[in-house]
């Protein structure tokens, strides 16, 4: 059997605190019965007793991770899953041969889709059709990208008053457009307008530097023959060009020993979005792994959080900090180090960053030895984060940052983080060893 999970790993795969607290309490072996684990596939399993007269029959694909379980819940991964993880994690469950039944049934299942979308069609693209379709797609494009700026002109030209009193309609009203002209990403930059005429005292500003931003990305994309192939394909996906996951995949891979440094979920429009942070041991790289889906419903675990998984990522065209997971290489391994960049180089690469894509709003960052400190007093006062050079970045917080105030102690700490354009959002701490998710 493969080296087992620690106990925080499995708990940073919790979708909240209540479920870890509900796994703990069903992590007893008394309340588990016909549980194992397997290396091939590596699986973990088990029947949990609940209230009612049939157990909960609980599956964890380890490989994934991804996990099943037969209790109502829509949490994902639920109480009962992540109370496995921990009985194994404990070395608890017992390594055996072959999967229970109804382990096997559904890791089987798993194994066959995977194999069907691995199988390359054996239809025969048409090019000819496929051209003309990106030629009509074009063209609907550039009128909609027309309308906009002659929209953004009239914006400037009668001026911003009562903009904030607006509300969403007129921008929703041009973003509708703008989705039927297919260039989705301009639709969500003009939504988004809304948000900035309505974000209080200073709203004038903000909207201001918006709209610019949004003139600047459809004056790119009129020039778009002309400009650098990095900046291009920044542009078209700012736009909303269509992009295919097999695409991705298809590109050349970057093979590293990732470490799987924190995961966190955000919720937008009835749209979830999963980011998982990860570090390349050789190369420094940093990255995020990224999921959508529909708001309630449940995302994938596209690596564990603590662990040293070697395997290819691929960078998504247009984004360079966001990549994708293709061949993993072995097991994941448990994490023993992490190691940061210093404020000055983050500064630098943020800057390098801005040159290719101005409208870049984060960037993943693993910053080495810093402090948390609070600089000023009274209202002006704000929390920073300082290096041994005496470089700070501010941090973004919705609250105070206390609980990495307690991890630090007044002393240096490794810092997983988002850098944006107001300063640095810490998602994860790397401190005595343990990592600890913010």
């Amino acid at each position: 059997m493969s080296e087992r999970w620690s106990a925080e790993q499995v708990v940073a795969l919790a979708p909240d605190a209540s479920s870890v607290a509900a796994g703990r309490k069903l992590a007893v072996p008394r309340t588990w019965s016909d549980a194992g684990a397997s290396t091939a596939p590596a699986a973990v399993w088990g029947l949990c007793q609940g209230s009612g007269k049939t157990p909960y029959a609980t599956v964890v694909d380890l490989a994934g991770p991804a996990f099943r379980c037969s209790c109502p819940s829509r949490k994902f991964p639920c109480k009962h899953a992540l109370a496995l993880l921990l009985l194994w994690a404990g070395g608890q469950v017992p390594d055996v041969a072959e999967p229970a039944e109804h382990a096997r049934e559904w890791l089987a299942s798993r194994a066959e889709r995977a194999a069907r979308t691995e199988r390359p069609s054996t239809a025969a693209p048409d090019p000819e059709a496929a051209a003309r379709r990106a030629e009509r797609r074009r063209a609907r494009v550039a009128d909609g990208v027309a309308d906009l700026e002659r929209w953004l002109h009239d914006q400037v030209e009668q001026g911003l008053t009562g903009a904030d009193r607006a509300g969403y309609g007129p921008y929703e009203q041009v973003a509708a457009r703008l989705v039927d002209a297919q260039a989705p990403g301009l639709a969500a930059a003009v939504r988004s307008l809304a948000t900035a005429a309505a974000s209080g005292e200073g709203w004038p500003a903000r909207l201001l530097d918006e709209l610019a931003l949004l003139h600047l990305l459809v004056r790119a994309y009129a020039r778009l023959d002309t400009l650098d192939e990095a900046t291009a394909a920044v542009v078209r996906r700012r736009v909303g060009e269509p992009e295919r996951q097999q695409d991705v995949l298809a590109a050349p891979g970057l093979r590293d020993q990732w470490q799987v440094l924190a995961q966190h979920d955000t919720v937008r429009d009835r749209l979830a979005a999963r980011r998982v942070h990860v570090r390349g041991t050789t190369t420094g790289r940093d990255a995020v792994v990224m999921l959508f889906g529909p708001s309630g419903q449940p995302l994938d675990v596209p690596l564990p959080v603590g662990a040293v998984v070697d395997a290819d990522l691929h960078v998504h065209p247009g984004d360079p900090s966001r990549v994708s997971v293709g061949e993993r290489h072995g097991e994941p391994a448990p994490l023993r180090e992490v190691h940061g960049t210093t404020l000055a180089q983050v500064a630098d690469a943020w800057s390098a960053l801005l040159a290719v894509d101005p409208w870049a709003t984060a960037m993943p960052v693993v910053l080495g030895d810093v402090t948390p400190l609070r600089h000023g007093d009274g209202g002006s006062a704000r929390w920073v984060l300082a290096d041994a050079a005496g470089d700070t970045l501010p941090v973004v917080f919705r609250d105070d940052p206390w609980r990495l105030v307690a991890l630090s102690g007044g002393h240096p700490v490794t810092v997983v983080a988002d850098r944006t354009v107001a300063g640095v959002r810490p998602v994860a701490a790397w401190c005595d060893g343990e990592l600890v998710q913010l």
